[in-house]
This record gives C-alpha cells, sequence and structure tokens, in this order.
C-alpha cells in the first residue's frame, strides 16, 4: 500500500568523477519543416550548446552505409565543415570521432540499432576529441531521412536540467485536493447517517445511503488481517509478478469505474441534478445511473486498452486513481484514532508498492520499440513539463503513490467524523489534520529536491499527521474520546451520541486550549 513520492529521473546530476550523461535535442530542419529527436551525450566530453539560437546549424551528410572505423570510408571534400552520421559498432567511439574529426567534419552523429548509451572512452582520448559526439535511434535518423532527404540542416542542443518542475506543485494539488475532498465527504457521510438514525432511518428502521458499502476497522484484528492481507499481496508479487500484475490491472478497471461512479452520482446528489426513470419488464431503470455507468466503464477500458501509451493516458490514470482514493477514503473507516495510529505505523515500515523505480546514473535508453513493461496501477503520474530533451528520449513523470493519500487519508477521515460526533462547527480536527497532511508533503517535496532522490512520502505524513491530531485532542481535554472513538456506537448503534455530553464535562479545557 505504501507508495514513494518522487521524480523520476533518467539522469541524475552525477559527482565531477562519474560519467556526466546527459539527454539532449537534435534539432532538424530544411527551411520549412522542423523536427526535433532524442539524442544521448556525453557532456563532460563534448558540450554542447544551452538553447537552439546558440547552437550551430550544419549541413548534415548521410553515412549510414559506413562504420566510419577506417580513413579510408571518407571523402574530405564531402564533410569538411559539416555533421555526418555513421552507424554504430565495430569500434569505439572515440576512433570514429578521430577519424570525423581529422577530415574537418564539426559533429558526428552515431546511428544505433542497439539501446543507446553514454559515450565515452577512455580518459587519455577526452582531451584528443574536440568536436561534437551523439548517439541517436537510427529509426529516428531514418524518419528525417524520408521527411528531408539530402536537405537536412541540424542543430545540437542540451537544454539544462531542473531539479524544480510545475509537475511537481500539480502532483500536490492533486495529494491535498484528493484527501480534502476525501475527509469532507467521510464527514458528510457519517452527518447523514447520524441524521437519519435520529429520525428513525437510521440502522434500525432501514440502511441508509450513507451506509451502504462502508466497511469499519473497529478492532485491532481487523487491522491486523487489513494489513497482513497488504502485505501478502507484495510477497506474492514479488514471486508472481507476471501473472498478478494483470489481475490487479483487471481489478483496478473494475474497482476505479465503480468509484468513479461513486464520485460521480455523489456530485449530481450535490447539485439537484434530477433523473429519469423507465420500467423494463418490471424492471426499474434510471437514465442517469446509466449514463454514468456507460461513461466511467468506457474510461476504464480506454485506460487498460491504452494504459501503455505514456504520452496521454496518465490523465485517465489520475482521473480513475483521485476517484478510487476517494472511494476508499470513504468506505473503509476508522473507528478509532487507537487502529488509525496502528495502521499507519504499519504501513508505514512496510515495503514500497508502486512498483516505479529510480533510474541509475547511466543514461540508457531503447534505441527500438520494446513490449510495454507492465507496472502496477497504483501511482498518480504528472509529466515532467521542462523536462523537453528528456522526454523527446522517454517520458519523465512525478510521481505520487496511491498509499500516500489513503493511508493518512484515513486519519484525516476520521477526524471529520470526529467533528461530526462533537458538532465542530469549526471542524478543528479535519482543519488540522489537513494542514499537518499539507506540511507533511511540503518536507517531502524539500528532502527530495535537496537529496536529489524519489523519497518514501508516509516516513513524512504519518508523524506530522498522527501527532498533530493527538496535540489537538490532548489540548482540547478529548484525547480520551478521540482515542476510543465510536467502540460504543459499534457495540450499540441505538444509543444516543455520548461524545457531546462529554465533551461539555471539558469545556474549561477545551476553552484554556
Amino acid at each position: 500500500m505504501e507508495g514513494t513520492v518522487g521524480v523520476v529521473f533518467l539522469s541524475l546530476l552525477c559527482l565531477a568523477s562519474e560519467i556526466n550523461g546527459q539527454e539532449a535535442i537534435l534539432h532538424i530542419s530544411n527551411g520549412d519543416t522542423e523536427r526535433e529527436f532524442c539524442i544521448v551525450h556525453n557532456h563532460s566530453w563534448t558540450p554542447l550548446a544551452q538553447s537552439l539560437d546558440s547552437a550551430t546549424e550544419y549541413q548534415l551528410v548521410n553515412m549510414t552505409s559506413s562504420l566510419l572505423c577506417d580513413s579510408s570510408e571518407i571523402l574530405p571534400s564531402s564533410v569538411k565543415g559539416k555533421a555526418l552520421v555513421v552507424m554504430r559498432g565495430n569500434c569505439d567511439f572515440s576512433q570514429k570521432a578521430l577519424i570525423a574529426q581529422r577530415f574537418g567534419a564539426t559533429t558526428l552523429l552515431i546511428a544505433s540499432n542497439e539501446t543507446l548509451i553514454t559515450p565515452s572512452a577512455n580518459e587519455s582520448e577526452y582531451a584528443k576529441v574536440n568536436i561534437s559526439l551523439a548517439l541517436m535511434r537510427h529509426r529516428d535518423f531514418l524518419e528525417a531521412w524520408k521527411v528531408f532527404g539530402t536537405q537536412m540542416q541540424v542543430k545540437l542542443y542540451a537544454p539544462p536540467y531542473t531539479k524544480i518542475d510545475p509537475s511537481i506543485a500539480v502532483i500536490l494539488l492533486i495529494s491535498i485536493g484528493t484527501v480534502i475532498l476525501g475527509g469532507y465527504w467521510s464527514g458528510e457521510c457519517e452527518r447523514e447517517r447520524l441524521n437519519s438514525g435520529a429520525t428513525g432511518g437510521g440502522r434500525g428502521g432501514g440502511e441508509s445511503k450513507a451506509d451502504s458499502g462502508e466497511l469499519s476497522l473497529y478492532s485491532p484484528l481487523k487491522v491486523v488481517i487489513f494489513v497482513a492481507l497488504m502485505c501478502g499481496m507484495l510477497v506474492l508479487m514479488y514471486f508472481f509478478y507476471k501473472v498478478l500484475v494483470y489481475i490487479i490491472i483487471a481489478i483496478f478497471c473494475l474497482a476505479s469505474a465503480s468509484a468513479l461512479y461513486s464520485c460521480f452520482d455523489a456530485v449530481m446528489d450535490k447539485i439537484g441534478c434530477g433523473t429519469l426513470s423507465f420500467s423494463v419488464r418490471n424492471w426499474n431503470f434510471s437514465v442517469r445511473s446509466l449514463l454514468l455507468a456507460a461513461v466511467c466503464i468506457s474510461i476504464a477500458v480506454v485506460w487498460g486498452v491504452y494504459r501503455n501509451e505514456d504520452r496521454w493516458i496518465w490523465i485517465l490514470q489520475d482521473l480513475l486513481g483521485i476517484a478510487f482514493c476517494l472511494n476508499f477514503m470513504k468506505t473503509i473507516s476508522l473507528s478509532n484514532f487507537k487502529n488509525g495510529v496502528s495502521i499507519m505505523v504499519q504501513v508505514a515500515l512496510g515495503p514500497d508498492a508502486s512498483g516505479e523505480k529510480t533510474q541509475g546514473n547511466m543514461v540508457a535508453i531503447p534505441a527500438e520499440p520494446q513490449p510495454p513493461s507492465e507496472k502496477l496501477p497504483v501511482v498518480m503520474r504528472v509529466p515532467r513539463l521542462l523536462a523537453w530533451a528528456q522526454n523527446l528520449c522517454m517520458m519523465q513523470f512525478s510521481i505520487l503513490g496511491y498509499g500516500d493519500i489513503i493511508v493518512p487519508g484515513l486519519l484525516v477521515a476520521y477526524c471529520s467524523r470526529f467533528d461530526v460526533w462533537i458538532k465542530s462547527k469549526r471542524k478543528v480536527y479535519f482543519i488540522s489534520c489537513c494542514i499537518a497532511y499539507f506540511l507533511g508533503m511540503i518536507l517531502t517535496f524539500i528532502v527530495m529536491l535537496l537529496s536529489g532522490m524519489g523519497q518514501p512520502a508516509l516516513l513524512y505524513l504519518v508523524p506530522f499527521t498522527v501527532i498533530t491530531s493527538a496535540v489537538v485532542a490532548g489540548c482540547r481535554g478529548e484525547m480520551k474520546q478521540f482515542w476510543a472513538g465510536t467502540t460504543y456506537q459499534v457495540l450499540d448503534s441505538s444509543r444516543e451520541p455520548l461524545l457531546p455530553e462529554r465533551r461539555t464535562d471539558r469545556s474549561v479545557d477545551g476553552e484554556r486550549c
């Protein structure tokens, strides 16, 4: 359940002693048409211009019929003052570069049918090469050749890499917005349940809409079983990932479609949107329900079919993920603070299930289309908006695990329901816990940016939300009620709520706080 919040770096900032690999951009034009392609270069060996305007333009000579391992393969008059592209293989990058440089070439592009790696050589060879050197996909060159032919003019440039990206702000908005909405929804459902119970429409006189489908974790045993099931699933995923990943994808499609329907239906109820009904052979159908079901199922199916299309499918995955988290927070409820602390600590110390891994220092990009590697749909994904060069090579994402929303969200939802039980007009518990979650996320991002590594967000979110909630309850003199929660309601739901009465006995303590 635990997710990891972090930016997926394909090229990290390296130490000075390490190879400084970097994605860059190959800009090709003929005066009327322009295209850009991914290239990989070694910045510490052959630095490139940082912008298109500052890059020098050269005519590109097609020598992909040659490997350029022998000086006899080149005519000096054909490459002098120009860029040339040759095939990868048979000799070192430095040998190809030295031959091209000897005959006056200004830039060497090496087309590769293999995985693109950072071009490197012996330390003694670095100082000898003074021309730009980069690797590109052979299929990209073939595509450019069809468009431009012999009229290709090229520029090579490498935009500076920035750690701070606007996608982080989007991830923050998604996380805090989902937690706030989920907590508010849970509190409103509890208010509706109590109101229906007070008018004889509660569990004693029929199940209310707010009660339907809800599951309360009211005992430590349930919490332990809940966490054990999650950990057991992680163990099974470790041994049988290739099979279980498709089962989880299918379950996610069903669960997220159902959750999206619940969210849309609740919005329709909130805005007072009416519905038409019709009957077929004594079966009653709601037009609104049918339309919503069709839309939600269609969205889930489209995501399932195109789940590996990184360029745009992240929008649907985030939409379904938000709905899934909201419905989870509304459906699964904590009955007391004790169970909340137990489940948060156990999950926070558990293994990572995000399915996303941070890349290492060496740039390695597939040159040809590869079979998509299936990933667990348990993260929010937002593409890095400023990583233009990196996105040309492979889409870069800021990610947030569902667990980083759901686990603290359960406590936020409990605080929202507790405000309802004590009839707090200011929603002091709910607001305080939401602020704590926001500050925990801010600290997570700060540590991530300073360290250059993805961070386990629950390591920061759990202490912030748990301690803040405990301090508020202790300061208001309500820790006993906050800790015990609704045990009395589980045992006997017909009893009148006791929390408001107990609150009056401690009103002096609350005023002092």
